[in-house]
């Protein structure tokens, strides 16, 4: 990763933790706090740091340990009219033990198409019994293995993990978000994965490397996350100030407005209609689409380390009551609410006039 980024993501937890230089995200909903504060001539408490997410489980939690392949060299040039010679020699002059999750994923995917190829052809006739059940078996292993396998490759890439980095920053207003290329990555580590055994798929390396390198470059996850929490404190912060003030007097009497209200209308319209609802947008919009990918990916998968299950209801869940999502949710509804609540009490419900 350039160093720059990293310079960008280290500097995040200092700009929403206090300092007076706050992210943009962060600034908008902040003036907004201040400005329908001031409208309803009530104080605004300093902005709590909001909460950050989870990181993900350690690596031990995430992946299987998978039994290797044992056998001698013998055994694979025994197999060699099945191919296994130059796969096999190929996989240890390229991968090795330092190969990246990706590689060891393609070399699996090839091995077992090899595998079966041969099994489903005319060679086991030509094998002695000894050599076939060594094809057998090789077969079995891999094709029990496999779904581990892809579940690994994706949990053990570096760009994957970084992707849920907690360092990184919210979404900004109005940033211009790389989703569909994204999305489409996503999608196709999807379709790999669901074409696993599918062997008239043949993996290609530049092309799974591809989508590892957009994930590489967006920190989508982390981003989103960070932009919901941050929507959800800053929001049911101003409501909790709203619903005080209310609770005392309320803005208009008896559907007649007044001068507060008017003052208040103005900042409703042209600060939270105007500015931060287009965020908001963005941030539902953006969020809904991409966590719709991760989720289909994850639930591709035949197998999942309990660690991650859990991980992926409480982070990642559009269900899960204290997920971010339902949480922003609740904070949307609920602020909404309050601004319908104000409005017709006033008389003056906003587009009806």
């Amino acid at each position: 990763m350039a160093k720059g980024l990293w310079i960008l993501l280290l500097s995040s937890l200092v700009l929403l933790e206090g300092c007076s230089e706050r992210h943009p995200a962060d600034a908008l909903l902040v003036d907004y706090q201040q400005r329908v504060s001031r409208a309803l001539e009530t104080s605004m408490p300093e902005p709590a740091i909001p909460p950050n997410f989870e990181a993900l489980p350690a690596r031990e939690a995430r992946l299987f340990e998978l039994e290797p392949l044992r056998t001698g060299m013998l055994d694979i040039y025994a197999l060699r009219e099945c191919g296994l010679v130059s796969l096999v020699a190929a996989r240890n002059n390229q991968l090795g033990k330092v190969a990246v999750p990706s590689h060891r994923w393609v070399y699996e995917l090839t091995l077992w198409r090899v595998l079966y190829g041969c099994k489903n052809s005319q060679v086991p006739e030509r094998l002695s019994p000894n050599n076939r059940a060594n094809l057998d078996r090789f077969l079995t292993l891999k094709t029990e293995q496999l779904p581990y396998i892809s579940w690994n490759a994706l949990f053990d890439s570096r760009e994957w993990v970084e992707s849920f980095t907690r360092s990184a920053l919210p979404i900004a207003p109005e940033e211009d978000l790389p989703l569909t290329s994204s999305i489409q990555a996503l999608d196709y580590l999807r379709y790999a994965t669901a074409h696993q055994f599918d062997s008239d798929w043949q993996p290609e390396v530049t092309t799974i490397d591809a989508q590892f390198h957009v994930l590489d470059n967006n920190l989508l996850s982390a981003r989103l996350l960070r932009s919901l929490l941050l929507v959800t404190q800053r929001l049911d912060e101003l409501s909790t100030v709203m619903e005080k003030r209310l609770e005392t007097r309320p803005i208009c009497y008896r559907g007649h407005s007044n001068p507060q209200a008017d003052i208040l209308y103005n900042v409703f319209l042209h600060y939270y209609v105007g500015r931060v609802q287009p965020y908001l947008a963005l941030t539902q919009r953006s969020s809904q689409q991409w966590f719709s990918a991760v989720n289909a990916l994850l639930d591709q998968h035949t197998v999942s380390r309990p660690e991650v299950a859990h991980y992926q209801q409480r982070w990642l869940s559009f269900d899960t009551p204290h997920a971010p999502w339902q949480r922003y949710q609740h904070a949307m509804s609920r602020h909404i609410a309050l601004w319908q609540q104000i409005w017709q009490s006033c008389g003056r419900m906003p587009g009806s006039q």
